[in-house]
């Protein structure tokens, strides 16, 4: 008598049989159509991580090399904009105003003058505002238009500023920290005190034997 069989739910396929393929020892078999996810090695996060930290290198470099160069032409900009002050409350008001400045200690003081007496000691009342120049930022000299100049062997020099001007014009040359020079230019006939890159050469007064119309 002829007899038939059928496989069960319980009936294992052998490893291969039905055209799946083989389990290697070790590994991990995926069904079709999966993909296999790759971790990341040791090797190749050492590396992530070194290209993120030279990013973050470079990043600061450039953010400290803006921090200086905005902290001296911060400094200079004070001391213009107290210039430039000067001879705007002299030209409204009629009081004096003198900017003293002492190269040896990189320092200026703007005070009023209050007496007939130039040369006497700045008194505390006078005195408006005062600064020095730090770290990157130092004035290398001053030229006046007269042809006289002051450097840093020099105790204090002067500016002053009157209803009609600046009694002398002149320029204050300072130095950033790769030595590059930048001039603040007072000019006797205009009120307005100009910082100009560069150290360009002074436009000093002609007397009247160079200027024949006058």
């Amino acid at each position: 008598m002829r007899t038939c069989s059928a496989r069960t739910p319980t009936d294992r396929i052998p490893a291969g049989a039905a055209g799946e393929p083989m389990s290697q020892p070790g590994s991990v078999a995926l069904r079709p159509g999966s993909v296999r996810v790759q971790a990341f090695t040791l090797v190749e996060l050492l590396v992530v991580m070194s290209l993120i930290s030279l990013l973050v290198l470079i990043a600061q470099v450039n953010l400290f090399d803006v921090l200086r160069r905005n902290t001296f032409k911060a400094q200079v900009q004070d001391f213009v904009s107290m210039m430039q002050m000067a001879a705007s409350r002299a030209a409204e008001s009629g009081h004096r105003y003198e900017m003293i400045i002492s190269l040896a200690d990189q320092t200026y003081l703007l005070r009023e003058l209050t007496g007939s007496d130039l040369t006497a000691e700045v008194q505390e009342e006078e005195i408006i505002t005062q600064g020095a120049f730090r770290g990157n930022c130092r004035i290398a000299y001053v030229e006046f238009d007269d042809g006289t100049y002051a450097n840093t062997n020099e105790e204090r020099t002067r500016f002053r500023a009157g209803h009609a001007g600046w009694q002398y014009g002149g320029k204050v040359v300072f130095l950033d920290e790769s030595e590059h020079p930048y001039a603040v230019i007072v000019n006797r006939v205009t009120p307005i005190v100009q910082l100009i890159e560069g150290d360009p050469p002074l436009m000093k007064p002609k007397s009247k034997e160079e200027v024949p119309f006058l």
